[in-house]
């Protein structure tokens, strides 16, 4: 799979834990800054909130890597995809401990 089409995959992949939960009233609809403050206003998520900090991590992470020139895929990519599938890995647990929390209450 190439390098745009991974990029792609980890931002679906975040949009569906996010969006698959049911948590919130409105979707997020993408990775961007902007989407993500809009997103957590009209949801009432604080903006310090842990999920907040991890979409804003991994959008971070997603942006450097679509500006890597073809020269620089390296070592140094490999080490950001998988910082990009942690960082998948710790959004879902963190939706999941909402969910629970969410039904606890």
């Amino acid at each position: 799979m190439s390098e745009f089409n991974n990029r792609i995959s980890a931002q679906r992949d975040a949009l569906k834990i996010v969006n698959g939960a049911e948590l919130f009233a409105e979707s997020l609809l993408s990775l961007t800054e902007k989407a993500i403050n809009r997103w957590s206003i009209n949801n009432k998520v604080d903006a310090h909130d842990s999920i907040i900090a991890l979409l804003k991590s991994m959008s971070g992470t997603l942006f450097f890597l679509a500006n890597k020139s073809q020269e620089q895929v390296t070592e140094d990519y490999k080490v950001l995809s998988e910082k990009v599938s942690k960082q998948l890995y710790d959004l879902e647990l963190e939706v999941a401990n909402k969910a629970l929390q969410r039904t606890s209450r």
